[in-house]
């Protein structure tokens, strides 16, 4: 790929992502407002037209691994996994 397609990608890639920003502004505000709906009605279930909406508290158990490494260093070699990924970051040249 040639110098200028790829600014040209990035170009197009910084204002793709520049609108999903917005997008998901909005997408928050609006589940913010449904939120303070069912706050104030007390409720963690509604019904309106075709749509049902929960909120619900959902409640999970993980290892807390800093806690793990400090106290148990022996545990943590044993059974810590180490992976690799690749981050991809687009950044302004300065």
């Amino acid at each position: 790929m040639a110098t200028n397609e790829i600014i040209s990608k990035l170009n197009e890639l910084t204002e793709l992502r520049k609108m999903a920003e917005d997008l998901n502004a909005e997408i928050e505000a609006i589940q913010e407002a449904i939120k303070a709906h069912m706050t104030e009605a007390d409720t963690d279930t509604i019904t309106a037209g075709a749509f049902k909406v929960t909120w619900k508290p959902v409640t999970s158990t993980r290892i807390d691994t800093t806690a793990l490494r400090k106290d148990l260093p022996e545990v943590w070699q044993e059974y810590g996994k180490t992976t690799t990924t690749r981050r991809f970051n687009v950044a302004l040249a300065k």
